[in-house]
């Protein structure tokens, strides 16, 4: 919240725009499920576009803590009724996406909750914090990519029309290509 009000001040006037094109069900963000929504939105109210969106995916915005804490501290709007939508209808928008979880959010949930949390200070302030780096690397670029979300990548790419265009756009040039990690 600290962010959004120094951004607030520093660059007043900024405007969000979210691609819904295709959306991201599940535990993210590199292991969602790709669903095909085709919705654009553009706000100038970063609090509100994300209630917005949180609203179609099926979450209660005032139920999510930031957007509730950056409501309630003025940094833009989370209730949807004090939110002014042009364009689309999208009030009856409400497409059931959960969190769900994946081996990194169980981690995540032993050590922030579960029987470790008792040495947080010194898994995360220690150079003991690199190993949940590299452990969320091997998981991701090591496990689930090649055996699970290539997959769903190639599928989302050859069978729906954002893939079909986003691969009608070509490799990208060796340097520009994406990180990993």
């Amino acid at each position: 919240m600290d962010l959004l009000a120094i951004q607030q001040e520093i660059h007043a006037g900024i405007f969000a725009l979210m691609d819904g094109t295709t959306a991201g069900d599940g535990p993210g963000p590199r292991t969602l499920r790709p669903v095909i929504q085709s919705f654009l939105l553009a706000s100038a109210d970063s609090v509100a576009i994300d209630a917005v969106a949180a609203r179609m995916m099926g979450f209660e915005p005032r139920h999510i803590r930031f957007l509730r804490l950056a409501d309630e501290a003025q940094l833009g709007h989370a209730d949807p009724a004090r939110i002014d939508i042009l364009g689309a209808d999208v009030s009856r928008e409400s497409w059931g996406f959960n969190v769900g979880d994946n081996l990194a959010s169980h981690v995540g949930d032993v050590v922030w909750f579960g029987p470790v949390r008792g040495v947080q200070k010194l898994l995360f302030h220690s150079p003991l914090v690199h190993l949940f780096s590299a452990g969320s690397w091997l998981y991701h670029d090591y496990f689930h990519w090649p055996l699970i979300d290539r997959r769903v990548f190639q599928q989302w790419q050859s069978n729906t029309p954002w893939g079909r265009l986003f691969a009608s756009y070509g490799p990208l040039p060796e340097s520009e290509e994406a990180p990993t990690g």
